[in-house]
């Protein structure tokens, strides 16, 4: 493991922390015991009487750190070049990229929406996509439609991959195909 896949594990670790310490809560509303309200990212040990973190949201903020953490390792991984060749534009980095700064704007506009609309309905109808951490109050995030989001941006962010890749296998050429057969043909002689 080189340097530079060293400073990618250890940020990506540094971030988890960060996160599994400010993880994001929802409120209990005083109207409706079944509604929640997103009130924001607090301390973990600093919880009020009701409140309770919001593990959906929790479980894509990890999934995120985690694939910007692949996208940092493999990007390093491929950066590896010979000193005094020419370097070209490399799609699947550029691919990469994009994937980790789409789900990271994903999780910074999540989608919301007021905790009175709520309903049982498949896809709840939502408010619109507010910042993060300045979504006004009453709103909650509509986590089925974030999950949504996340899984069509890593989905297409994989085929792009492959579609980009280069084809390392080997192409078999009639001398090296015929040359093992040459050899044992050779040692059956004798």
């Amino acid at each position: 493991m080189d340097r530079k896949e060293k400073i990618a594990l250890w940020l990506g670790l540094a971030n988890l922390a960060v996160i599994l310490l400010f993880p994001p809560f929802d409120s209990f509303s005083f109207t409706d015991t079944n509604a929640l309200i997103f009130a924001g990212f607090k301390f973990v040990f600093s919880r009020g009487s009701n409140e309770a973190i919001n593990s959906d949201v929790l479980f894509l903020e990890i999934v995120v750190l985690l694939v910007n953490v692949g996208v940092a390792w493999l990007l390093s991984r491929e950066a590896r070049h010979t000193f005094g060749v020419k370097r070209h534009f490399i799609y699947r980095n550029a691919i990469l990229l994009a994937v980790a700064a789409n789900l990271t704007v994903i999780l910074l506009f999540p989608p919301f929406e007021y905790f009175n609309a709520i309903t049982h309905a498949p896809l709840p109808i939502f408010q619109g996509f507010y910042f993060v951490f300045s979504a006004g109050p009453m709103l909650t995030i509509v986590t089925l439609i974030l999950y949504l989001e996340v899984v069509f941006v890593l989905l297409n962010g994989a085929v792009m991959w492959l579609i980009f890749r280069k084809d390392k296998s080997a192409k078999l050429q009639l001398h090296k195909t015929m040359q093992p057969t040459r050899e044992l043909s050779g040692k059956q002689k004798k």
